[in-house]
């Protein structure tokens, strides 16, 4: 799949197109985490279940403070593709490359000795604590996989690429789905690991399918694929590594306080039992597919404008966010009718049958489900300002919503109205985000944002490509073996 240019076309259809795959991955995504919490939460209890829920916070975290990294190297690249500058793309994806390799070795290193102790931090119910730590021990093991599957995602993007990270995921959930049910109860020649079985399909899902990303890319000769002779790109490129980081670091920071409030969140939850727990768990898997539509326009918006500022085409940007709220109403209202409608049906895949955690699940799902049109609102015109440069302002919107407003709208009321003061924080929050978002987008100064500063810029095309390379490297020529 070649790179795709954004900065012409339709604004609605070439969005949408672009969008598909991204939405189709979102599918994906929650589809495998949907069919493993099938599988743990039928099959070994409620207590395997609540200790998923518990670990994946972990997880979302990992992820989520390394999502800035790959949302700015994704802006670089769509903005120097924007201008046509394939050299700049490359120097991007090199020092990106090697950054997010290192971080990645750390985060598994630290995580796994420390696993148990970040469980009980967070209050994870007894019964539930040793499958929790059974399963985020190899998940941590799995990190380096998913943060460079994730960079190769972003920077394909970037390029106008959507459809290549599709196919790629779309083969770590199969062979995920496959694998689940074969080491959760160690069917044929395969051990049978109980929870830890659900975790190791994520760590060989993920290692397997990166390979085959890495070697279709160079099969394909794909544009921005870093070539034997070009490996010298991989040293880190200081002015481009601090444009990752100073830009990266606040988009992270996003992620991290979403994180870190889900597990505030989830903490209180805890509080009130294992009922209450499996409960929220199970609304959370509804919950990633009302999100899916907002999250999918959101970042193809995001693309679509780095490209166009790029291209000096400010009209088509404006245009991108109204096209982008639109189709945030449209879909994301469409997902949320039936799944009030027959949330009783969708969440009794997750808990069983006269379980007392069933009507839990259907009264908060009720209350909170509606947050996400708001939450689809702020997510898109968010994407579209960091596109510029500007970072900073999102942070702070999202830190006033969250920890300004949901948090202490949770522990402030549950007094007064119980476990309700939980469920109505995710509303509460969300549209005044939305409101702030809107008010920013209207009278802010992001348009006189920029990424890299124009002298820096220059230099960093002009640094010649063939340097000689100081290490092996995650994205060379050969693919590396797992593990």
């Amino acid at each position: 799949m070649k790179p795709r240019d954004l900065t012409d076309g339709l604004i609605a259809s070439t969005l949408f197109v672009f969008a598909l795959p991204i939405l189709g991955g979102n599918v994906l995504q929650s589809l495998n985490g949907s069919v493993n919490a099938v599988w743990v939460g039928r099959f070994l209890g409620e207590e395997a279940l609540t200790a998923t829920a518990n670990a994946n916070n972990i997880l979302f975290f990992l992820i989520g403070a390394v999502f800035g990294l790959g949302m700015a190297a994704t802006i670089l690249v769509g903005q120097a593709m924007g201008r046509r500058d394939t050299v700049l793309a490359k120097r991007v994806i090199g020092t990106a490359a090697t950054f997010f390799f290192s971080v990645s070795i750390v985060v598994a290193a630290l995580g796994l000795p420390f696993s148990h102790h970040l469980l009980k931090w967070m209050d994870t119910p007894a019964g539930a604590l040793p499958f929790a730590d059974a399963y985020l021990k190899i998940i941590f093991m799995a990190v380096p996989f998913i943060y460079l599957f994730a960079f190769l995602t972003a920077i394909l993007r970037g390029a106008g690429d959507t459809r290549t990270p599709f196919v790629f995921l779309l083969l770590v959930v199969l062979l995920d789905i496959v694998l689940n049910p074969l080491l959760l109860f160690g069917i044929g020649p395969f051990p049978r690991m109980g929870i830890a079985g659900a975790a190791t399909a994520t760590f060989v899902a993920n290692g397997l399918s990166l390979v085959a990303m890495l070697a279709w890319l160079r099969h394909r000769r794909h544009p921005l694929w870093i070539s034997r002779h070009e490996r010298g790109l991989y040293r880190p490129d200081w002015t481009i590594l601090k444009t990752l980081v100073v830009k990266g670091v606040p988009m992270s920071l996003q992620m991290i306080l979403i994180s870190a409030a889900m597990i505030a969140m989830i903490s209180m939850v805890n509080e009130y039992g294992v009922h209450t727990t499996a409960a929220y768990g199970a609304a959370l898997q509804l919950w990633t597919y009302v999100q899916m539509p907002a999250m999918a326009i959101g970042a193809a918006c995001s693309t679509m404008a780095a490209q166009n500022v790029g291209a000096g085409h400010w009209e088509r940007v404006e245009a991108t966010t109204r096209t982008g709220v639109i189709f945030n109403f449209l879909m994301t209202g469409a997902l949320i009718a039936p799944l009030i409608l027959f949330d009783h049906a969708t969440l009794s895949l997750f808990i069983p049958e006269g379980s007392a955690a069933l009507p839990v699940a259907r009264h908060l799902n009720h209350i909170a489900v509606w947050s996400f049109l708001f939450f689809g609102v702020t997510f898109v015109i968010s994407g579209v300002v960091r596109a510029t440069g500007a970072v900073t302002p999102p942070l702070v919107i999202l830190g006033i919503a969250l920890w300004g407003i949901r948090i202490p709208f949770a522990n402030m009321l549950q007094p007064h109205v119980g476990v309700d003061a939980i469920w109505w924080s995710f509303p509460a929050s969300a549209v005044c985000a939305m409101l702030m978002s809107m008010a920013y987008y209207r009278w802010g100064r992001w348009r006189e944002a920029r990424m890299l500063p124009k002298d820096e810029s220059a230099k960093a095309v002009a640094i010649p490509a063939e340097v000689p390379a100081q290490a092996p490297s995650p994205v060379a020529e050969e693919a590396p073996r797992p593990g």
